[in-house]
């Protein structure tokens, strides 16, 4: 039997850059460009989960809109 994935973002994955990012904005020895490479991700998640909450991403793709016939 196969067990069907979860479809979603991992939880620990939320947890886990929520976690890194606290983490970085405060630390003062951090590099701006460290910093820069976690907020990325952090957006990087946040455009994935919106991508899952979308329940009409890419149904587009399927709709003729070009009027040929």
């Amino acid at each position: 039997m196969v067990t069907r994935k979860k479809q979603g973002v991992d939880p620990e994955l939320e947890k886990a850059v929520a976690k890194l990012l606290k983490q970085v904005t405060t630390d003062k020895e951090t590099s701006l460009t460290d910093k820069l490479r976690v907020i990325d991700r952090a957006l990087k998640l946040e455009q994935v989960k919106q991508k899952f909450d979308d329940s009409s991403f890419g149904l587009g793709f399927e709709d003729d809109d070009t009027g040929e016939e």
